[in-house]
C-alpha cells in the first residue's frame, strides 16, 4: 500500500518512518511533505492509497489539502497533538487518528482498521469531521444508533433527559434520541443560547415565548417546560439578561 506522510515536523515524520519499518507492514512510504501546497503536488503525482495527515500544516490545515485533492482516492489516518477541538472533531467523526508522539501499538491498530474500512464509509466519516471543524460554534453532532446526525443549534428548541437518555427536539419537528445524559451536553450548550431550568431539560432561549411565574416556560410551539425551584433564580437571570441584550 503506497503511503504519503503529510506532517510539518521533521522528527515526527522520521519517527513514523522508523515505526513503520519496525512493525513490518505492507505500507510503502512514497513521499513526505510539510505543507498543503507540496502535499497536493505529491499526492497528484504519486496517487497514494494511504495518507498520514497532520491536522495543522505550515500553510493551512488537513481540510485545505482534502479540498484540493477531492478527485483522488485514498484512505487517511490523521495525526494530531492534544488539541482539544481537533481531537473532539476526530472522535465525533469516528475517524482513525494518531496522537503525537505516535505509539507503535496504536499505529498498528490504526493501519489494520483503515485497511478494513470501506473507502466510502471513511469519506462519510471525514465529511462529518470537516463539518464539525468548520462549524465549531453552531453545530452539534449526535452519535445515534446507526449514524452521526449534525444538528444546527439555531434549530434545536430543547433537550429532555430521561434515565440516561437525552432526546433533542428541533424546530422542524424532528427529534433524535441519544444514549447519553443531559449533563454530557450541558457545558457545550451553555456556551450558546441554552439554559437549564430543570434537571431534565435544557432550553434554547430564542424559542421561549413567555415565562409563567408559577414556574412554567412556554415555547413558541406551545411546548411547556417546568422550572425547578432550585434553578429558578439562575434561569430568570439568564432569561432576562438574554432578552435585554
Amino acid at each position: 500500500m503506497k503511503a504519503l506522510i503529510v506532517e510539518d515536523k521533521a522528527y515526527i515524520r522520521k519517527g513514523l518512518l522508523n515505526l513503520l519499518q519496525l512493525i513490518g507492514t505492507n505500507v510503502e512510504v512514497v513521499g513526505e511533505c510539510e505543507s498543503v501546497k507540496d502535499a497536493v503536488i505529491v499526492a497528484n503525482a504519486c496517487k497514494p492509497e494511504l495518507i498520514f495527515l497532520d491536522i495543522n500544516l505550515l500553510d493551512g490545515t488537513a481540510f485545505d489539502f482534502l479540498k484540493q485533492t477531492e478527485n483522488l482516492t485514498f484512505k487517511i489516518i490523521f495525526i494530531t497533538a492534544y488539541e482539544e477541538f481537533a481531537l473532539q472533531a476526530l472522535k465525533i467523526g469516528a475517524v482513525d487518528y494518531l496522537l503525537k508522539p505516535v505509539d507503535i501499538d496504536e499505529l498498528q491498530i490504526a493501519i489494520q482498521k483503515v485497511e478494513e474500512l470501506p473507502i466510502e464509509e471513511q469519506k462519510q466519516q471525514i465529511k462529518t469531521v470537516k463539518e464539525v471543524w468548520n462549524n465549531e460554534g453552531s453545530k452539534l453532532v449526535l452519535s445515534l444508533h446507526d449514524n452521526l446526525q449534525v444538528v444546527d443549534l439555531d434549530e434545536l428548541m430543547f433537550c429532555e433527559s430521561d434515565k440516561g437518555y437525552t432526546t433533542f427536539y428541533c424546530s422542524d419537528d424532528k427529534k433524535y434520541l441519544v444514549s447519553k445524559t443531559l449533563k454530557e451536553f450541558e457545558e457545550r450548550l451553555s456556551e450558546t443560547n441554552f439554559v437549564r431550568p430543570h434537571q431534565s431539560f435544557m432550553v434554547n432561549l430564542k424559542f421561549i415565548d413567555k415565562y409563567e411565574k408559577s414556574g412554567i416556560i412556554y415555547l413558541k410551539n406551545g411546548q411547556k417546560i417546568p422550572v425547578s425551584s432550585r434553578k429558578k433564580e439562575h434561569f430568570l437571570n439568564t432569561f432576562l439578561n438574554w432578552n435585554n441584550k
